[in-house]
Order: C-alpha cells, then sequence, then structure tokens
C-alpha cells in the first residue's frame, strides 16, 4: 500500500498536465491588431484639386481680310513689342476688300453693337440704382440694430443684398465692357488699309503685336490664303500669370473671394502663395476618371508672388485650407467603421476590445475629428477586420 502512493501521484500529475495541454489548446486566442492612439493636436481641412496657370489676359491676332499671307517669322516663346514687332503681313486678293454686300453687313453689325453698348449701359445704370438702394437699406438696418428692434439674420440679410448687388453692378460693368469691345470690333472691321499699315512696294496688310510681351502659340505659320478673321498667333504677358481650378460646386460654396490657397507641384521648390479673386457664378458638367458627371465651378487665383518658369498652360495643384483647429480631439480614419447610422470604433483596454460609439465632427484625409465618446490616450484598432467583436481578446501587433 505505501508503494502504490507514488504511483497514484505520478497518474495525478499526468492528468493534470494533459488538462493543462487541452485548456491550452483550446482557449481563445488573443487577435493581433494594428493600434494607434487618440490624441489631441491641430486640425487642418482642405480642398486639394489640379489647375493649370493661364495669362490673365491673352490677345489673339487675327487677319482683318482675307488675302495671301506670308510665311511668319515667329516662334512660341519670341518677345514682341507694341506697335513695333510684325506679326504677319497680309497681301489682299481682288475684289476688293469690301464690296456693297459686305459693307452693308458690316454696317447693319457695327449698330446692332452700337444698341448693345447703350442696353448694357442701361443695365449698369439699373444696378446701380439697385446697389445704392441696398447701401441705403443696410444703413438703415444697422441704426435699428443697436437698439435691438431688428434682428441679427434681418441685418444680415441686408449685408447679403448689398454684396448681390455689388457683384451684379461688376457682371453689369464687364457686360458694358465687352459690348464696347464688340463696337470696336465692328467699326475695325469697317476700316480700309490706309498708307500707315500698308508696305507701299507690296500693297500688304501689316499686323502689329498688340502689346508688349511673348508669343504664346502660333496658329498659322507657313505662307498660305487666308480669310478674314483667321487667327494667326496669341500674345499675352507671361508675368502676369492667374491660375484657374474647377472646383466641386459644394466646395466653391465653403469658399469666397479672399480665401489664401497654396500652389503645389508647380514644379519648383515650395509652395506659391496665391488668393481667389473670382468664383465664376456658373457651373459646368464634367465626368470624373470614375465616369461619374460632376458639376465643377471655375476659381480664378491670383499669385502673391511672381513664379520664375511657370507658364501658360502648365498644371498645377491647389490645396486651399476650409477649417482650421489648433487643438482637438482626433482619430485615424481607418479606425473608423459604421454601423447603422453611427461611426463606431474598437477600443482596446487590458487586453479587450470595446466597440464605441463615437461622434465625428469634420474629417480631412488622415484624422476626423471627435466631439464625444473617446478620451485623450484612448487605444483604437485600425483597420479592424469583420472578425473583431465586443469584448473579445487582442494584443497589439509589435
Amino acid at each position: 500500500m505505501k508503494r502504490s502512493w507514488p504511483r497514484r501521484a505520478g497518474y495525478a500529475a499526468a492528468a493534470l498536465a494533459v488538462a493543462g495541454a487541452a485548456w491550452w489548446a483550446l482557449r481563445e486566442q488573443p487577435a493581433q491588431v494594428d493600434v494607434a492612439t487618440v490624441t489631441e493636436r491641430s486640425m487642418r481641412v482642405t480642398i486639394r484639386e489640379e489647375g493649370i496657370a493661364r495669362v490673365r489676359d491673352v490677345y489673339a491676332v487675327s487677319t482683318p481680310i482675307a488675302g495671301h499671307m506670308s510665311r511668319t517669322v515667329l516662334e512660341e516663346g519670341d518677345s514682341v513689342v507694341a506697335g513695333k514687332t510684325i506679326v504677319a503681313a497680309i497681301h489682299p486678293l481682288d475684289p476688293p476688300l469690301i464690296d456693297r454686300r459686305t459693307e452693308a453687313e458690316l454696317l447693319a453689325a457695327r449698330d446692332a453693337a452700337r444698341s448693345g453698348v447703350g442696353i448694357a449701359t442701361s443695365e449698369l445704370g439699373r444696378a446701380e440704382t439697385s446697389l445704392k438702394l441696398a447701401e441705403e437699406e443696410l444703413e438703415r438696418a444697422l441704426k435699428l440694430f443697436g437698439p435691438g428692434v431688428i434682428s441679427e439674420s434681418t441685418l444680415q440679410r441686408n449685408r447679403n443684398e448689398v454684396a448681390l448687388q455689388r457683384a451684379a453692378v461688376d457682371a453689369a460693368r464687364a457686360t458694358v465692357g465687352y459690348r464696347q469691345a464688340e463696337l470696336a470690333s465692328a467699326e475695325a472691321r469697317l476700316l480700309q488699309p490706309n498708307s500707315a499699315s500698308r508696305n507701299a512696294a507690296d500693297c500688304c496688310v501689316t499686323l502689329l503685336a498688340p502689346i508688349d510681351g511673348t508669343v504664346l502659340a502660333v496658329h498659322t505659320r507657313s505662307e498660305q490664303a487666308v480669310a478674314a478673321g483667321a487667327v494667326v498667333a496669341e500674345i499675352g504677358d507671361t508675368s502676369k500669370l492667374e491660375i484657374v481650378v474647377d472646383l466641386l460646386s459644394a466646395d466653391a460654396m465653403r469658399i469666397a473671394p479672399g480665401t489664401k490657397a497654396d500652389i503645389l507641384e508647380w514644379g519648383g521648390e515650395g509652395a506659391l502663395s496665391a488668393t481667389v479673386r473670382k468664383i465664376d457664378p456658373a457651373a459646368f458638367t464634367k465626368v470624373s476618371a470614375l465616369g461619374i458627371e460632376e458639376q465643377r465651378v471655375n476659381v480664378v487665383f491670383d499669385l502673391d508672388k511672381g513664379a520664375p518658369g511657370l507658364g501658360h498652360g502648365f498644371r498645377v495643384v491647389a490645396e486651399l485650407a476650409i477649417w482650421d483647429c489648433p487643438s482637438c480631439l482626433q482619430v485615424p480614419i481607418s479606425a473608423l467603421f459604421r454601423s447603422g447610422d453611427t461611426w463606431r470604433v474598437f477600443r482596446l483596454a487590458e487586453g479587450r476590445l470595446s466597440e464605441i460609439a463615437v461622434e465625428i465632427g469634420r474629417m480631412n484625409d488622415e484624422t476626423a475629428q471627435v466631439l464625444r465618446g473617446l478620451s485623450p490616450g484612448d487605444v483604437v484598432v485600425v483597420h479592424p477586420s469583420d472578425v473583431l467583436a465586443d469584448g473579445s481578446p487582442a494584443v497589439a501587433r509589435h
């Protein structure tokens, strides 16, 4: 009997070892997860879109008459001087430059252009009157707002009305300028070449550079017959560039003239500072790379400084800050997932996962602002998989 006790103790130890091995093999294994820490720091939300640089005012040099054009000697990039550099020479063809029928058509076009100037001038006067009335209403609203007679929303509506009327005045003035340019063009088509514009030997019409600048494009280079109005070359001042970016219409609503932007990926070192000058009032439809129709709006930026080497039609990227927070609680976007109508995250604490509902504010490409649900220092799972569940064990992957 005394010799059986060591044997029984050995059997018991073996049984415990087998049971422990079975428990270890069958126990729930903790999942290895990637984690990030919820932090409180500065955050910025930006809009980033591609655009192009272009010369602010491009002058198209076109032929005033039909004729035979001599070969132009200009090349893209050549510098020209206003009123001195010859762009092209046109030898008139028979019959004469303007016959009676063409002259009658040109006279009618000139009279129509004059009427257009009158209509545009009347519209400008109406817009200026509306602006004056809106400004008077705003002055009265400011006086009534002080003692609390009117609400702040009423005052804001008056301010918005003044801004709209000012934009209408600017548009009307631009229309007047456009109509005046049409009139000038119609009157110019009636002009016969005089001795100053003819070469006495060849009896040709010379096209001179309209401004001091650079040749941007040469459309008609070889000697050939050309029709009246054919564009020979485009000339512009490359020192006066602007940036044009087409934004989603929803994004365009979040900025205003005067908004600052950084111009990136323009080919030089560092970022260029720019300011929004104009937001087009009308959108256009553009098909994205994914085949989705989007409503886009052209936004024009003025560069705060010149950019050596940047030219007409060059690609750039514009980045606009639409929201800045000096210190706010943030979580990586990769940690968020949807459950119904709420955002959720998995929080890792003491080796266990907890599924937490969070309230999210602003988002950028990397992080999201946390309004409720998490605290600084909380550890959350990034890129959570479908196998994770509330209460399951997990360890951070090193």
